[in-house]
């Protein structure tokens, strides 16, 4: 099997979130978002490693509060986190190791993504070089004016909400990210960057519980969500 390794990231300020708190660090249930995150790619047998960005704040905290004491054991390196999402990620890739194959990208804020989306995408990338996870567009996307009239409504068909994890051969991703700083791109995910290169990217299901927690409602929706994997697991 290629070397497949992981990149977490969780650097983020939480500034739609709750003044003074960083969403990563809050409890759903009896964890930290961002350990729920973690415990999906530790026991994920196709990950070799696990490279944490977060705050350089937050090193310390997450050393003892999270890796020590929920006892990760691939976790091979916490670095820091840049000033925006794309100088994280791009930090976390100058510091995995130089015969990584298959690089997994992932939000540190979307605990509840499953070995199984892990396990595949990996499969994929193997395949077809780049993948991201994603959801059809359930609600009608309407292109807007700045003066808040509606220029466009988008075929909603062809639309799809990205998600994370995302996951590419290294050279390519090294390359995306490479052609970005040279370029002064910043783009809205990492397959953005791969997609300026000409190359295709492959689309693999996900979940609509696959949830970036950025605000305090998605919070809740979390909460709920958790609630009931834990009672259809009681009833098994």
């Amino acid at each position: 099997m290629m070397k497949a390794d992981a990149v977490i990231v969780s650097a983020g300020k939480g500034q739609r979130f709750m003044e003074g708190r960083k969403k990563q660090f809050f409890s759903l249930g009896e964890k930290p978002i961002l350990a729920h995150t973690l415990d999906q790619f530790d026991t994920c047998p196709l990950i070799r490693s696990i490279l944490l960005v977060v705050g350089q704040e937050d090193q310390d905290y997450c050393l003892k509060e999270i890796i020590e004491k929920f006892q990760y054991r691939k976790i091979s390196q916490i670095i820091p986190g840049g000033k925006r999402r794309q100088d994280s990620v791009k930090n976390g890739l100058d510091a995995l190791s130089v015969d990584s194959e298959i690089i997994v990208i992932h939000d540190g804020v979307r605990p509840f993504v499953t070995k199984e989306m892990i396990e595949e995408s990996i499969r994929s990338a193997i395949r077809f070089g780049a993948v991201i996870i994603a959801m059809p567009v359930k609600d009608t996307i309407k292109i807007a004016h700045p003066d808040g009239t509606v220029l466009k409504t988008l075929e909603r068909e062809s639309l799809w909400q990205a998600q994370t994890p995302q996951t590419f051969q290294t050279p390519l991703i090294r390359e995306a990210y490479l052609k970005a700083t040279e370029d002064g791109f910043i783009g809205t995910d990492d397959a953005s960057l791969v997609e300026r290169l000409g190359k295709k990217i492959h689309i693999l299901p996900g979940s609509y519980t696959n949830i970036k927690i950025t605000t305090l409602e998605d919070l809740m929706l979390a909460n709920l969500i958790l609630k009931m994997r834990t009672h259809t697991k009681g009833e098994e």
